[in-house]
């Protein structure tokens, strides 16, 4: 019997990076980054709190970025399949 292979969307730079920008870690986990994901959602509130407002939105600015990079690097290749 032969595996039967699925195309799999490769997720979107920019979709990652605006979603990261609104609330930090979901592009990393729309990217399928989930360790890297939770740790700006945990990292962010505490630099909104921690520095009264000063450096929470540079969170948002890295966040963004490296969302948009690792959708571009680590998915960028050919087309993700799926075994099913």
């Amino acid at each position: 019997m032969r595996p039967n292979l699925q195309r799999v969307s490769k997720p979107h730079p920019g979709t990652s990076a605006v979603l990261s920008f609104i609330v930090p870690g979901v592009g990393q986990i729309y990217n399928g980054d989930f360790l890297r994901g939770i740790f700006w959602l945990i990292i962010t509130p505490g630099f909104w709190i921690g520095t009264g407002g000063l450096l929470g939105w540079v969170c948002h600015l890295v966040a963004a970025y490296t969302a948009h990079k690792r959708a571009q690097t680590h998915h960028g290749g050919a087309p993700l399949l799926r075994l099913t």
